[in-house]
């Protein structure tokens, strides 16, 4: 049986062996496998040897039989490849040597084809040349006149080639093409002087700055010197217009050689001393490219395509000039720029439309100028209102002033600048009040709020120049003395003056009448004394720490400076010149701003007695169980009372003459007095109605009686 299953298992080991000799090496996978899966594996590797021993050798045997003529015939082969290397080596040293001697010969023929070529062409071109030489010649000047930009001989060099040398050479070729390129060169010698012009135009929009600035010199002298003639007897004639100081209508016009690249049409002219002339804003510009080039497009018939062009490039000039920078607002030079360049720009316009026959005329300029004067007042508002220092306000109003009034020269209307200068006024007086309200709250904050002692005659003459009292009881006293009033009162007092002299400051040359003048003073004023210091005074009436003594002479110095509201008003007529009596003169309400401010210092001093009282009683410990009295008032309601009489005691030193201080410390101290009486009574009745009080002895109401009892004696005395 088991001979049986050994032949079975090695025939199935020869069918797989031929199998896998016989099938393709991609589909072996199957016959391998079923090697795997029976169990004769190792037996079928034994044959799988065996077998491939036998095919090498086979393969062995065939090769040792056919390797002798393999051999042979790779000699033959080597034998063959070098004899047809030489072959080739020899091929190409042929083709070399053609190459090199035919390269030769074709370099040869070429020089000597060009060389002909050469000779007939030089031939031919002297030839020619000969015949059109005058007319290159023209041609040629015609060139050197336009690149020395001498537009004017070019012209009639161009004319004179077109009509007499150009119909002799009419046969030839290039003279058709010079024929056809006339009307290019006509334009080529508009667009360059074209060129010139839009030189000129880029040279004044960089240097309107500079015309600018020498014009508002020149109108800056010229006001300098009305007011030094205006300090003799006075002149009421109106002021010289600029342009009889400028004569810039008897200019002449300038047709001296033309500009160069570096000569765009500005002149140097270094910054001259303020003692020395400035020269006029014409001296500082050649306007001849202007000129040239209207003459130009007048003769080649485009005067009025030049005279759109100029005004469209100025208008979009202006639109540059108007458009302020966005910091123009920080510095004074910021806005002295702005307004140059906007001068310097009218200034060439005004001067363009005196020496020029309808360049320009007076609607366009009109027309430039409201769109300036709109746009120059807009950009003012704006920035000035980010301007917070009085006397950057005060400068930039001076230099509108100047600049007005330089335009105002060259004929130009400026009403609306001083209209808009009214308006920067209110602006100007609201920066005047900020900083006033810091330098009242540091006079009211450094203040000791005692009277100001004075020990000799200097001294005391020196308060009184200050500020206006006169006391002649004070003034009989030997020294040392002291005023009635703090160091406050004279510093307030000049303060105002100081603000008034800053209000009038500002309205200096604008043209505005004394009672105007006095008006916008007054109004003013009356914010500062109504608002700003009255709320100082609020403020440091309100304020936590401070105490009576300081609101006592608090009342004192406020009752100083009503009296003194006249002497303000005086003050403001001697440098107006209006009466107080003149019909809708504005009355200072001074008076009304320190009589509340007094109101309110004894309004807080009520308060405060009341606060204290609270504060004495509520050390108050009634013993409201006790069955006997005490022999004398509470210590609570003692200290009281003691605190009382040496309040009241302060109140002598109110101020004013013998009639005035009766009845001003009578009334405060006789109010102060009612109403801590009042407030104390109030509160001692409190102090039985308590809730927490259920029960009382006897005893008890009579230590309270007791009490009462004292108030009312201390009081009476």
């Amino acid at each position: 049986m088991a001979e049986l299953e050994s032949l079975e298992t090695a025939a199935e080991h020869e069918r797989i062996l031929r199998e896998i000799e016989s099938t393709d090496t991609a589909c072996i996978g199957p016959t391998l496998r079923s090697v795997y899966d029976g169990e004769e594996h190792s037996r079928f590797m034994e044959k799988l040897e065996a077998r491939i021993r036998n095919h090498d050798r086979e393969i062995e045997k065939m090769c040792n039989f056919h390797y002798q003529g393999f051999v042979d015939s790779i000699t033959e082969l080597l034998k063959v490849r070098g004899e047809a290397q030489k072959l080739k080596n020899q091929v190409t040293d042929t083709n070399r040597n053609l190459q090199n001697e035919g390269k030769e010969l074709i370099i040869a023929m070429e020089e000597l084809k060009q060389c002909r070529l050469q000779q007939r062409n030089i031939s031919a071109t002297v030839d020619k040349l000969t015949l059109c030489l005058p007319v290159l010649e023209m041609y040629s000047k015609l060139r050197d006149q336009m690149k020395s930009k001498r537009h004017y001989p070019a012209l009639k060099t161009l004319e004179h080639l077109e009509h007499t040398y150009l119909p002799q050479v009419s046969h030839y070729r290039f003279c058709k093409v010079m024929v056809d390129n006339i009307p290019k060169l006509r334009e080529e010698i508009k667009e360059v002087s074209m060129s010139d012009l839009k030189d000129f135009l880029e040279s004044i929009r960089k240097h309107s700055d500079k015309i600018g600035e020498t014009a508002m010199k020149q109108a800056q002298q010229q006001r300098n010197l009305d007011n030094i003639v205006s300090q003799h007897p006075r002149i009421s004639g109106g002021k010289k217009s600029k342009k009889e100081v400028c004569a810039s209508s008897d200019l002449e016009v300038k047709n001296t050689s033309p500009m160069s690249e570096q000569d765009s049409g500005i002149l140097d002219v270094e910054d001259e001393d303020e003692d020395e002339e400035v020269p006029g804003a014409q001296d500082l510009v050649d306007f001849s490219p202007v000129y040239r080039c209207l003459h130009i497009y007048s003769v080649l018939g485009a005067r009025e395509t030049f005279e759109n062009y100029y005004r469209k490039q100025r208008r979009k000039q202006a639109r540059l000039v108007l458009q302020p920078p966005s910091n123009m607002h920080e510095t004074l030079d910021g806005y002295r720029k702005y307004f140059n360049q906007i001068v310097g720009f009218f200034v060439v316009e005004d001067h363009i439309l005196h020496t020029t026959q309808g360049l320009v005329n007076r609607a366009y300029i009109d027309e430039l100028w409201e769109m300036a004067l709109s746009k120059t007042i807009a950009a003012l508002r704006t920035h000035s209102s980010y301007c917070s220092d009085p006397s950057l306000v005060l400068d930039l109003k001076n230099l509108i002033v100047l600049f007005a009034d330089t335009l105002q020269g060259y004929g130009f209307p400026v009403n609306q600048l001083f209209d808009m200068l009214l308006e920067i006024q209110d602006q100007y007086s609201e920066t005047l009040l900020k900083k006033w309200s810091g330098v009242f709250r540091n006079i009211l904050d450094s203040d000791n709020y005692s009277p100001i002692p004075v020990t000799n005659e200097e001294v005391y003459k020196k308060i009184v120049g200050q500020f206006p009292f006169m006391d002649a009881e004070l003034e009989k006293q030997p020294f040392p003395k002291k005023f009635p009033f703090s160091e406050f009162v004279p510093k307030v007092y000049n303060q105002i003056k100081e603000f008034i002299y800053a209000c009038l400051k500002f309205s200096e040359d604008l043209h505005l009448s004394s009672t105007e003048v006095d008006d916008m003073i007054r109004k003013s004023t009356n914010l500062l004394l109504t608002r700003t210091l009255s709320n100082c005074l609020q403020n440091v009436i309100k304020r936590k720490n401070v105490g009576l003594t300081e609101l006592v002479q608090i009342i004192i110095n406020t009752t100083h400076l009503e009296k003194s509201c006249k002497f303000l008003e005086e003050f403001i007529t001697n440098i107006t010149n209006v009466l107080p009596e003149t019909v809708h003169t504005t009355k200072l309400y001074g008076t009304t701003t320190f009589k509340d401010a007094r109101h309110a210092a004894e309004e807080e001093i009520y308060t405060n007695l009341n606060q204290k009282i609270d504060q004495f009683l509520q050390l108050a410990d009634y013993d409201w169980m006790a069955m006997e009295p005490g022999s004398k008032a509470s210590d609570y309601l003692v200290d009281l009372i003691g605190f009382l009489r040496s309040t009241f005691a302060v109140f002598t030193h109110l101020p004013g003459d013998v009639d005035v201080h009766s009845t001003m410390s009578g009334k405060v101290a006789q109010t102060a007095c009612m109403s801590a009486c009042k407030h104390l009574s109030t509160s001692l009745m409190q102090l039985l109605l308590e809730a927490e009080v259920r029960q009382l002895t006897l005893g008890a109401l009579q230590q309270f009686n007791l009490d009462v009892e004292e108030c009312e004696r201390k009081m009476q005395s």
